[in-house]
C-alpha cells in the first residue's frame, strides 16, 4: 500500500541525442528524390504517409510493447474525419488535420481502456475486434461514408492559401513530408524523455515497474492515445492529398501490411518504420509493374527472405553488418 501511495519515480532525464551524420543523410535522401524523381512525387507522398503511420505503430509496439492488429482503425478514422469535413465545406487542410488528430486521439483513449488490461493475445484480439467493428460500421453507413464506393467529391482548399493540391503531386509531396518531419521530431524527443525511458522499462520488465510505484495503465494508455492520434494524422494527410477515402483504410489488411512494414524495418527504432514503409511500397510498386498477376507472390517471397536473413529488420541487419566490420582488423 505504501508503494502505491508514493509518487511515480522520475527517471533521469536524457537530452534528445544529437543528429548524427547518417540521420541527416537519411532525411536528405527524400529531398534529393523530390528533385530527381519529379515524375514520382505522388509515390513519394504515399511513402511519407505510410512512414508516418508506421511511426505511430512503432511508438505503441516498439516502445510500449502493445501488440495491435487494428491500428488501421485510427488511420481510417482520421481519413474519414478529414474527408467528411472537406466534403461538407470545411476545406482548410491544417484545421482538418487537427480535427482528425483530435478524433483519432479520442477514439484511441477510449479503446485504450480495453487494450491495456490484457496480455499480448487479448490485446491482439481486442485491437482486431475494434478494427473490424469500425470497418463494418463504415460499410453499413454508406450514406455517410460512401461504403465500398468510397468517399469522393472532396476538394481541399489551397494549403496556406497559396499552394493547390495539383495532379503532379508537388504540393502533396511537400505537405506530407513536412508533416512527417514535424511528427518525427516530436516523437524523437518523446522517446528520449523520462516518459519514453519509462515505456522502454515497462516493455523490458513489466513485472518490476509496479514495484517501483509506476502506474503501468496510465502510461500505456497515454502512449496508445499518442499513437492513435498520429495514425489519424496520417489518415488525414492521405485523404487530403489523394482527395479520396476508401473503406480499405479501416481494413484488417491495412493493419497487417502496417505490421509487416514495421517488422521489416525494425521495431523500437523510430527509423525502422520509415525504412520499412519505403521498402514495402517501392517493392510493391516495382513488382506490380513487372508482374501484374503474380506480384503478391514475389512480394511475399522477398519479405520472407528479408525476415529470415535480417533478424531485427533491416536496421538490425545493418547493425550486425557494422559489428562484423568493426571486428575485422
Amino acid at each position: 500500500m505504501a508503494a502505491a501511495s508514493e509518487p511515480e519515480p522520475r527517471f533521469a532525464g536524457v537530452a534528445p541525442p544529437r543528429w548524427r551524420w547518417y540521420e541527416i543523410a537519411f532525411w536528405l535522401a527524400p529531398v534529393a528524390a523530390f528533385f530527381l524523381l519529379s515524375d514520382r512525387r505522388v509515390l513519394l507522398s504515399q511513402i511519407f504517409v505510410y512512414g508516418l503511420l508506421a511511426l505511430s505503430l512503432d511508438l505503441v509496439l516498439g516502445y510500449a510493447g502493445i501488440l495491435s492488429l487494428g491500428h488501421a482503425a485510427f488511420f481510417g478514422t482520421g481519413a474519414y474525419t478529414a474527408g467528411l469535413l472537406a466534403r461538407h465545406g470545411w476545406t482548410e487542410p491544417l484545421s482538418g488535420l487537427i480535427a482528425a488528430w483530435l478524433t483519432s486521439s479520442a477514439l484511441g483513449f477510449a479503446a485504450s481502456a480495453l487494450v491495456v488490461r490484457g496480455a499480448d493475445l487479448s490485446r491482439l484480439m481486442v485491437t482486431m475486434g475494434i478494427g473490424l467493428l469500425l470497418f463494418e460500421a463504415a460499410n453499413q453507413a454508406s450514406s455517410i461514408t460512401g461504403g465500398v464506393e468510397g468517399l469522393a467529391d472532396m476538394q481541399p482548399a489551397r494549403l496556406l492559401g497559396r499552394f493547390a493540391f495539383s495532379l503532379d503531386g508537388t504540393t502533396a509531396c511537400l505537405y506530407s513530408f513536412a508533416v512527417l518531419v514535424l511528427v518525427f521530431v516530436l516523437a524523437r524527443r518523446l522517446a528520449a524523455s523520462p516518459f519514453g525511458l519509462g515505456l522502454r522499462a515497462i516493455r523490458e520488465n513489466p513485472a518490476r515497474m509496479p514495484a517501483l510505484g509506476v502506474n503501468l495503465s496510465r502510461r500505456l494508455r497515454a502512449i496508445f492515445t499518442v499513437g492513435a492520434g498520429i495514425a489519424g494524422v496520417a489518415g488525414a494527410v492521405l485523404a487530403q492529398t489523394t482527395q479520396f477515402v476508401g473503406i480499405e483504410t479501416l481494413s484488417f489488411q491495412r493493419s497487417a501490411e502496417l505490421l509487416i512494414m514495421l517488422v521489416l524495418g525494425g521495431t523500437g527504432r523510430l527509423y525502422g518504420g520509415l525504412l520499412g514503409a519505403a521498402v514495402f511500397i517501392l517493392a510493391q510498386d516495382y513488382l506490380s509493374g513487372i508482374s501484374p498477376e503474380y506480384w503478391q507472390f514475389w512480394l511475399g517471397a522477398v519479405l520472407a527472405a528479408l525476415v529470415l536473413l535480417a533478424r531485427g529488420g533491416l536496421l538490425g541487419a545493418a547493425d550486425g553488418l557494422r559489428r562484423l566490420v568493426a571486428r575485422k582488423p
